[in-house]
């Protein structure tokens, strides 16, 4: 099993392609989170459940193969009902995750800090975990329970007690609204909890360590990069098209030195001239 569990609490950076893994990786983060809502807006798309399963799993890949740090991959609702979601986690394991979140709302979904989402019935969440655990070798099971904003903090709870018996190994409750909210939930439960920390939500700003004194075991922060850089870029267009130079800015800019450090250039620069000076062996 994934040894995201091990630890006792993992703040969670999202990314979106492999360099923001690299990054997070550099800075000392022991794991990711590939958000939807990241990876579809760096596609240009909205968060709606409009990217393909392969969209996904390439990406997991492209991540996997330049990085060893454990990807929390956000799946949105499974690409599909029962059969539909047993290949999903069979492709995204295999690709590189290690951990994969599925969610209770009616596809199409929304971003859960949306109004107007809507939940499956219970029963149809259950069938959609049950093929998941029997799907994964490895990788754990996250279920995500978006019922508190649609049907009321109490179902919400009660969806988590079924999904965590049908073998889910950790619940993310969506769209808490407080403090009090987060403690209730964590309460009243005696299993893995996942806190989302995005901005611009349902959820007031709370820090990592509040959130482990509640007793969540991770917290993510899924869109954080992207938006941090989608700003710098656009900043950074706004004083090249007003200035027509980049030394306005070039201290916001990171070097090429950095840049290179963290894409191990060096490593593959090297690599290749060894290669290309070991002497060729003599087949007689």
């Amino acid at each position: 099993m994934s040894e995201l569990l091990d630890y006792k609490f993992l703040s969670v950076p999202g990314v979106y392609n492999p360099f923001s893994a690299l990054l997070a990786k550099r800075k000392g983060f022991r794991a990711v989170y590939l958000s939807g809502g990241g990876l579809t807006a760096s596609m240009g798309l909205p968060d709606l459940g409009v990217i393909t399963l392969t969209e996904l799993a390439d990406m997991v890949r492209k991540i996997h193969e330049i990085t060893d740090i454990p990807i929390i991959v956000d799946a949105d609702t499974g690409f599909g009902e029962t059969l539909s979601v047993y290949r999903t986690v069979k492709l995204l394991e295999e690709a590189g995750a290690s951990a994969i979140q599925i969610e209770d709302q009616v596809s199409p979904k929304r971003c859960g800090h949306l109004n107007g989402k809507e939940v499956v019935p219970k029963d149809n969440m259950v069938e959609k975990i049950r093929a998941a655990v029997a799907a994964r070798n490895n990788a754990l099971i996250i279920a995500r329970t978006d019922a508190r904003t649609v049907t009321g903090m109490e179902d919400a709870l009660s969806r988590a007690k079924i999904y965590v018996k049908e073998g889910a190994d950790i619940v993310f409750p969506e769209a808490l609204e407080d403090r009090v909210e987060f403690k209730y939930f964590a309460e009243n439960t005696d299993f893995p909890l996942l806190a989302n920390m995005t901005e611009y939500g349902k959820t007031p700003f709370i820090r990592a360590d509040e959130f482990e004194k509640m007793g969540y075991k991770f917290v993510i922060f899924p869109v954080t990069l992207f938006r941090t850089a989608a700003k710098a870029m656009d900043d950074a267009l706004e004083d090249l098209k007003k200035y027509g130079t980049q030394e306005v800015f070039i201290d916001k800019i990171m070097s090429r030195k950095e840049q290179y450090d963290v894409i191990n250039y060096d490593f593959y620069q090297n690599f290749d001239q060894n290669i290309s000076e070991k002497p060729v062996k003599n087949k007689e």
